[in-house]
């Protein structure tokens, strides 16, 4: 059984087809017309929405476009390289976007600077990677080629590397990372091997990695390459992925008028745990009133034609909630 690993690093064989066929300028937005059907842009009303995770662009445009003439996204991204390639996409719809390279952990701050503090319609966050950090960051996200370990989706943040985290981490504490992060298995095995081939030379790329992953774990083995959970985990530990999760998802409901709807796509199982687990705090506190309603009582999933076009997709589960009033009951 494939575990819950993010699929755009598991599946690669489907990489190079997929990227020659839409390069990275083209990303492809994953379940993109649920999201729209679940926001519900529309124009006339002054529809506001932030896009947490702006990548290339691409659920941003279609907000612009379904909300035309007059609604207005924010477009929140920390990899500056992303925003450089959304502003180009989103170049038809000039004056009704603002980006901001922030990490969406600080959509308040962003919204009330960029005049999105007094409540917007929609919220979305789609949590994958996109197909230019896979494919031309350089930043050592895949395992396609061989990059410098960086995985910082911020370089100027001054944060520890993936490279940093390999090199000075003790066994305990590499094994405790590739079992909480990455779902691991055989973490302590793996952390042993990584240990033992960075006394003979510190880690720094991406193919020194992989070699330690294939030591330890062995061959590759139906579609999971031995190395996808521990790219997964040294990824989710350096941006601190599970914590911004967490902060951002109180912070959007926050942002959102009564009405308004947050939609947040996820990859892997640690991701959606958490967010499935607030959306019920929200729809069924233990004390209190509720402050959602969720739409989505199971998520939603890509549909096959949508998976064959782009394999990447596959592992994406949306879920969805609707901000209720102050004070208002839910009927059970």
């Amino acid at each position: 059984m494939e575990t819950p690993s993010d699929a755009r690093l598991a599946d690669e064989e489907s990489r190079p087809a997929a990227a020659a066929q839409h390069p990275p300028d083209h990303h492809r937005s994953v379940l993109l017309d649920e999201v729209l059907e679940a926001l519900q842009p529309h124009g006339g009303i002054g529809f506001t929405a932030v896009d947490c995770t702006t990548n290339g662009g691409g659920h941003t445009a279609a907000l612009l476009e379904r909300s035309s003439p007059d609604g207005r996204v924010l477009g929140l991204d920390a990899d500056t390289s992303a925003l450089a390639l959304a502003r180009v996409r989103l170049a038809p719809f000039d004056g009704r976007f603002v980006l901001a390279q922030c990490n969406f952990r600080d959509l308040p701050r962003a919204a009330a600077e960029h005049g999105f503090g007094g409540g917007v319609h929609a919220v979305i966050a789609d949590l994958g990677l996109s197909s230019v950090q896979l494919d031309l960051s350089g930043r050592g996200f895949s395992f396609q080629g061989d990059e410098p370990l960086d995985m910082r989706f911020d370089e100027a943040a001054g944060t520890a590397t993936a490279a940093d985290l390999l090199n000075t981490l003790d066994e305990a504490e590499l094994a405790a990372l590739f079992r909480e992060y990455g779902e691991e298995p055989r973490a302590r095995r793996l952390a042993s091997v990584v240990i033992r081939r960075r006394e003979r030379a510190p880690f720094a790329r991406t193919g020194d990695l992989v070699a330690a992953a294939m030591q330890a774990l062995g061959p590759r083995r139906g579609r999971t390459h031995p190395a996808t959970r521990v790219f997964q985990a040294l990824r989710v530990k350096v941006n601190d992925e599970l914590g911004a999760l967490d902060a951002m998802l109180d912070a959007a409901l926050a942002a959102l008028h009564p009405g308004g709807r947050l939609a947040v796509i996820t990859f892997h199982s640690l991701e959606d745990r958490l967010v499935k687990w607030r959306f019920r705090g929200w729809a069924q506190p233990e004390e209190g009133v509720p402050t959602a309603r969720i739409l989505t009582r199971k998520p939603i999933v890509p549909s096959d034609a949508e998976v064959r076009h782009n394999p990447r997709a596959r592992s994406a589960k949306l879920r969805v909630v609707e901000r209720l009033a102050p004070h208002v009951e839910v009927p059970a």
